[in-house]
This record gives C-alpha cells, sequence and structure tokens, in this order.
C-alpha cells in the first residue's frame, strides 16, 4: 500500500468536519487491488465524521479499484467519476456516499478556484 493511500485515510476524520456537512450517513467499503492482493478499507461516513477501519463489512457501498488508480485519486492525478464512467473503477450501492467522498480528493494540480480568479480580476480593474 502507498504511502500516499495510508496518508489519505488517516487524513480523512481530521477532514470530515469541513467536507461532511450535507445530512448523509453509510458505510462505504473500498477495496483495492494489485495483482492478487487486495486491501480492504471500511469509511464509515455521517454528518461531520468519518471513522476510517481497515476492514471488510457491512456496507451500504462497495467501490473496488486498482491501487494504481486509488493514488491517482487521492494525488489529484484523476478524477473518481470520471473513472467510473470510464469504467476503469467499479462501484455499486448508493451513488450517493461516492458523490460525497470524493470531495476528500484533492484538485487536480494546477487547478485554481474560478471565484479566486474572478476576485484578483475584480481588485486588479
Amino acid at each position: 500500500m502507498s504511502e500516499a493511500i495510508e496518508q489519505f485515510f488517516a487524513s480523512l476524520p481530521a477532514r470530515a468536519p469541513a467536507v461532511l456537512r450535507a445530512p448523509i450517513s453509510g458505510t462505504l467499503q473500498i477495496d483495492l487491488a494489485t495483482g492478487n492482493r487486495t486491501d480492504h478499507w471500511l469509511v464509515q461516513l455521517g454528518p461531520g465524521e468519518a471513522v476510517v477501519n481497515r476492514a471488510r463489512g457491512p456496507a451500504d457501498a462497495i467501490w473496488n479499484s486498482s491501487t494504481d488508480l486509488f493514488e491517482r485519486l487521492v494525488t489529484g492525478r484523476a478524477q473518481s467519476l470520471s473513472a467510473v464512467l470510464r469504467n476503469e473503477t467499479t462501484y455499486s450501492g448508493n451513488v450517493m456516499l461516492l458523490l460525497v467522498f470524493r470531495r476528500f480528493f484533492p484538485n487536480p494540480p494546477g487547478v485554481r478556484d474560478p471565484r479566486e480568479t474572478a476576485r484578483e480580476q475584480a481588485r486588479r480593474g
């Protein structure tokens, strides 16, 4: 398991209050495959909180991905919905959990919020 993925999962509980503002709750199982090995992560999401375990268990949704793709997601080099639509990864269950969970992923390197750009232009002009 890559260090970027380990750090990503370790950071979820601290980041959850800022990311999980919607009134949603559920459990997402993330299965990451490398060759013939699969690592399992169980993420329980609730308003303002995330609990992460390295386990399998009852889940409202299951996300299967290669470890390589998931590392690209946690580093901002890939987008989760695009990967699902291109069938690079599979997802089943409550789709709202994916839509909420993807907010934990960083933006691609070099991407700026268009509101910031507009504010800068307004200050200059």
